[in-house]
């Protein structure tokens, strides 16, 4: 059940997760990830503020139940640039999945496309695209950038992913650099596993680097004429990921965008930004329909995937829920988390009337708001619980590998 690179143990599991919520995997993964791997998907930045009320503020709006709709058997289809899919909801892109299992981004597509659902991968996965692509040849898939300072580098990416088949990019321009993540230096995390463009590229790993180096690989100047010229070197659509106001809105489709991805990184990057839920309607307004709209951050349940539909996202993003169903369940596992997600939104339509997701997108929402939390960052010292260990979760030492991360020292 588990594999070990170089210490570092990855799960080796394949097999579908019972459970009530999402909610309930962040505290069972734990038996089987490292403390570093857990803390580097499960925190936010600075005091978490933000990763907090991404999820809080869904309590901003309320679902407004409707009755004597005369509709029954909902439908979760839909489509979006042309891709047709069986959930509104999206695979989001998070670097590293060898961090949650062996088989890394191609057990994550796997369980994507089971479910019927879009996927992205990063700039920072492990398998490369070719791999990710031919573990499920047919399913739908888009391919997050993070721009390169080497243009070289970036029109390498550019041409594998368009002969791996992926159909658009997710252009990252609210990560120029790395949020303050309090528990990655706690844990003293670094990427464990070797990902893959950084190997095929210079032979440089990026195993052993910590998330602030690998970002400032990347370029932290990016305009509206980077837009221009990502389209015309990929040919492929452009969707600017990291918006969190109309300005930027107007200022992304002034530039070509082909879709706006409304997101705070997950509250990983700036803490103290507003959630982004409470972002998306002034953003749906600017953008008017005049392209689609991805959303992603805190979300973990259906009422949750619903609510972002209905103020004005076409589909909806989850992160940190997919990867511990990868660690517990492997492709079936990321499959489980999707299929509870779904559920829970299907009921949500049944008792609004809600027979298509378009409906969802006219359904009548409340709006009052209140005053979130202020608590100490989830990974304080004076907050955190003991990390368990088992078996499952300990790195060995091998070689001159490094104990404490698992990544070689070289």
């Amino acid at each position: 059940m588990t594999y070990y690179y170089e210490g570092f143990p990855q799960s080796e599991r394949d097999e579908y997760i019972k459970m009530v919520n999402v909610d309930q995997l962040e505290e069972e993964v734990k038996k089987i990830m490292p403390e570093g791997a857990y803390y580097y998907i499960a925190s936010g930045s600075e005091n978490e503020w933000t990763w907090r009320n991404n999820t809080t503020a869904f309590n901003h709006y309320q679902i407004v139940p409707r009755a004597l709709t005369d509709m029954d058997d909902p439908q979760t289809d839909t489509e979006f640039l042309g891709m047709k899919l069986k959930t509104p909801i999206m695979i989001s892109p998070i670097a590293c999945h060898g961090i949650a299992h062996k088989d890394a981004e191609v057990a994550t597509q796997k369980g994507a496309a089971a479910a019927g659902a879009l996927f992205s991968s990063s700039t920072y996965a492990n398998k490369s695209v070719e791999e990710i692509a031919a573990a499920a040849p047919e399913a739908p898939r888009l391919f997050q950038l993070y721009l390169s300072k080497d243009w070289k580098f970036n029109e390498m990416v550019f041409d594998a992913i368009k002969k791996a088949g992926y159909k658009g990019i997710l252009l990252t321009v609210d990560a120029l650099v790395s949020g303050y993540r309090e528990a990655n230096i706690r844990t003293k995390f670094t990427y464990p596993v070797p990902l893959d463009f950084f190997t095929r590229y210079s032979g440089a790993k990026g195993q052993g680097q910590s998330v602030a180096q690998m970002y400032a690989a990347s370029a932290q100047k990016i305009g509206p004429e980077d837009v221009r010229r990502i389209k015309e070197m990929s040919g492929l659509p452009v969707i600017v990921k990291g918006v969190c106001c109309a300005e930027d809105a107007y200022k992304a489709i002034g530039a070509g965008a082909d879709g706006i991805y409304v997101t705070n990184h997950g509250g990983r990057e700036i803490d103290g930004s507003p959630a982004t839920i409470d972002l998306l309607p002034e953003i749906a307004a600017a953008v008017n329909h005049r392209v689609p709209i991805i959303f992603d951050s805190g979300v973990r349940r259906g009422s949750h995937v619903f609510k972002a539909l209905a103020l004005g996202a076409d589909i909806v993003g989850i992160g940190r829920p997919y990867l511990y169903g990868l660690a517990l369940g492997g492709p079936k596992g990321v499959e489980s988390v999707l299929n509870q997600l779904n559920e829970e939104l299907v009921i949500d339509m049944q008792l609004t009337g809600c027979k298509t997701i378009e409906d969802v997108k006219h359904a009548k929402i409340a709006h009052i708001p209140y005053t979130a939390d202020n608590l100490p960052s989830n990974t304080s010292p004076a907050v955190v619980k003991p990390y368990p260990k088992t078996d499952e979760n300990q790195i060995k030492t091998v070689g001159d590998s490094d104990a404490v991360s698992g990544a070689s020292k070289h």
